[in-house]
């Protein structure tokens, strides 16, 4: 395995960590604990992403899919996390 490779397995695995460690806080309506719920489901957005690198299966890694999942954690909280994802990526509109 290459560097690349231990390094993506890395940060995948350290999403699906931060998923288990929220997973409370998915659905919360608590403003004291909004930060915490708004992590909570970005990272569910990405967990399965995530896994599928951690398992080495990143064939079934769609990122159009993630992208949309990280829209609607973008369109529930008023947040942007969508363009800066398309940054890193080159689609969409922002550039």
């Amino acid at each position: 395995m290459d560097n690349r490779d231990i390094q993506l397995k890395i940060l995948a695995q350290a999403v699906y960590e931060l998923r288990l460690l929220l997973s409370g806080h998915l659905g919360s309506n608590d403003n004291e604990t909004q930060c915490e719920t708004i992590s909570a489901h970005l990272a569910y957005a990405l967990h399965n992403g995530a896994l599928a690198v951690i398992e080495g299966r990143t064939e079934d890694f769609d990122i159009a899919q993630a992208i949309a999942q990280i829209k609607q954690v973008d369109e529930r909280f008023g947040e942007q996390f969508t363009s800066r994802f398309e940054r890193l990526i080159d689609i969409g509109t922002s550039k």
